[in-house]
């Protein structure tokens, strides 16, 4: 089929948006709605949704093996349960420490370390199923204070085009889904855009329209929000800032940027970025580092920076150029590290193979070694999250996943710290700990519109002093959720029934930091 009858097809399938949904979601060429248009590029481009391209190029060899200061990558030594055709997607860190990881439809697999704390070494379990209805693609997601995870819309519903507006909500201690009904009058959510706000609040997104609202956890009810948007969320990626707004580079009226403020629910302009970074309605991860800087990574290359101290942007280095092109971010991961480095994703062109990562360590790109399946891959069907460990899982839709062990140090000063806690716990009890730091410098790891895997929230690791065996105490009920934070804050903590007894030390994890121990005895 023709670029220009995919374009027709798409229309046909999608159907063309109401004059009077025009100011929301304007039309382009072709009499197509910014999203159909993307999404009939994809088809022209062979792009398959539910796994890599279906080519491999060959690596440039300056780039295929990482320079000396990069990390490691290893399998993982547990047999996958994915399959060829339904390979390792999205992945989300639960407070209880285990890792859920989606087949691309609507089923989901636990990771769950070894006694030891690995997760290279770590055991498979299946958990619930979404459902017969819902197995979404390229979705919104976070987990809530009270510790469950939610997932709104989807791009694609079981591989089909759909702009869905369906959505659940994942109990971990029960093991179910529970439908989640849209806000009123959105007839679809898409590849939406969330961020959780530092009161635990998530907004949501409408993939295809100016449109937000905010999810009401104890209620599952939502509020219209985000008066004055200057062009539709489609394609955006959204940045928690330090003092608590939300950044955004818009994609449809890029270079420009906005920043959301939760008190006054309201948009205002952030500047224009000093170059346009978009490429085929696409740009990469904005991403919130330690030193108060965000890193913009372009779908055509280039970079941004903004500085949330003065509210200035400046240019970022571009990417280097390989064998088979200028290598970008359209679509594509970063996850932060504990030393402050950004791991990334990349590839050359849209959609195109293969993948290249890099460490960013705020200055130059340090080359990182390629995973077992790069020849095949794009940056934009890579998923990355940093593990508590302080390595980084890695998906891209195939049954391998691996992990990378950066080799840089934490940083001390965003070290999270204990202010109070039980030093005698009984297990199967709930407690309340409370400390700084809790939430950490970042989200810490960003994707876009298509994927939200953050993960600054506490988790509380007992160790047993005699075995030297880990154990995760599930939290919840944290009292905010901001990031680069020095204010106090809590979070509840389920001692599990089956920890091994006696002396013992206990420790917060935040975005894979510990904080210093704390001797406590476990009855």
């Amino acid at each position: 089929m023709t670029p220009v009858s995919r374009v027709v097809a798409v229309a046909a399938f999608i159907g063309i948006a109401s004059a009077s949904a025009a100011s929301a979601n304007p039309l382009g060429r072709n009499g197509l709605t910014f999203q159909q248009e993307r999404m009939a590029r994809r088809l022209a481009a062979g792009v398959t949704p539910n796994r890599p391209p279906a080519h491999s190029t060959p690596l440039d060899a300056r780039y295929a093996h990482g320079s000396k200061g990069a990390g490691t990558w290893q399998s993982l030594a547990a047999t996958s349960p994915f399959t060829p055709s339904d390979g390792a997607g999205t992945e989300l860190l639960m407070t209880d420490g285990t890792i859920m990881v989606q087949n691309n439809q609507n089923l989901w697999y636990r990771l769950t370390p070894d006694l030891k704390g690995s997760y290279a070494n770590g055991t498979w379990t299946e958990a619930a199923s979404m459902g017969t209805s819902y197995g979404p693609l390229y979705f919104a997601s976070a987990v809530l204070p009270d510790g469950r995870m939610l997932v709104e819309g989807g791009e694609y519903n079981f591989f089909k085009d759909a702009e869905t507006n369906l959505g659940a909500i994942f109990d971990p201690v029960a093991n179910t889904w529970t439908s989640v009904s849209p806000p009123s009058g959105w007839h679809s959510i898409g590849d939406a855009s969330s961020v959780v706000l530092p009161s635990g609040t998530l907004m949501l997104g409408n993939c295809c329209y100016a449109y937000q609202a905010l999810y009401g956890e104890a209620s599952s009810t939502w509020t219209q929000t985000g008066t004055g948007k200057h062009d539709q969320n489609s394609e955006e990626g959204w940045t928690l800032l330090p003092n608590g707004q939300v950044l955004t580079e818009d994609v449809v009226d890029a270079p420009y940027s906005e920043l959301y403020n939760p008190s006054t629910g309201a948009w205002t302009s952030a500047g224009n970025l000093p170059a346009n970074l978009t490429q085929s309605t696409e740009i990469g991860p904005s991403v919130l580092r330690p030193d108060g800087t965000v890193f913009v990574s372009g779908a055509n290359g280039l970079t941004a920076i903004y500085d949330t101290k003065t509210g200035s942007w400046s240019s970022g280095p571009t990417y280097p150029t390989v064998a088979s092109g200028q290598l970008d971010m359209a679509d594509g991961p970063a996850s932060v590290l504990p030393d402050g480095n950004v791991l990334v994703a990349t590839s050359p062109g849209v959609y195109s193979t293969p993948a290249y990562f890099f460490e960013f360590n705020g200055k130059k790109f340090i080359s990182a070694p390629a995973t077992a399946g790069a020849s095949g891959d794009s940056s934009y069907n890579i998923r990355l999250l940093l593990l508590p460990t302080g390595q980084v899982l890695e998906t891209d839709s195939s049954t391998d996943v691996e992990i990378y062990t950066p080799k840089g140090k934490a940083i001390k000063s965003i070290r999270p710290t204990i202010k109070s806690v039980p030093t005698t716990l009984t297990h199967g009890t709930t407690y309340t700990l409370s400390g700084r730091k809790l939430n950490g410098a970042t989200q810490d790891n960003f994707y876009g519109d298509d994927d939200q895997q953050a993960t600054n929230f506490p988790l509380v690791q007992i160790t047993n002093d005699s075995t030297g065996d880990v154990f995760y105490a599930r939290t919840h009920n944290f009292s905010a959720m901001p990031v680069a934070s020095n204010a106090i804050v809590s979070t509840q903590f389920d001692v599990p029934s089956g920890i091994e007894l006696g002396q013992s030390s206990l420790v917060v994890v935040t975005n894979g930091i510990s904080s210093a121990p704390v001797a406590v005895m476990v009855q």
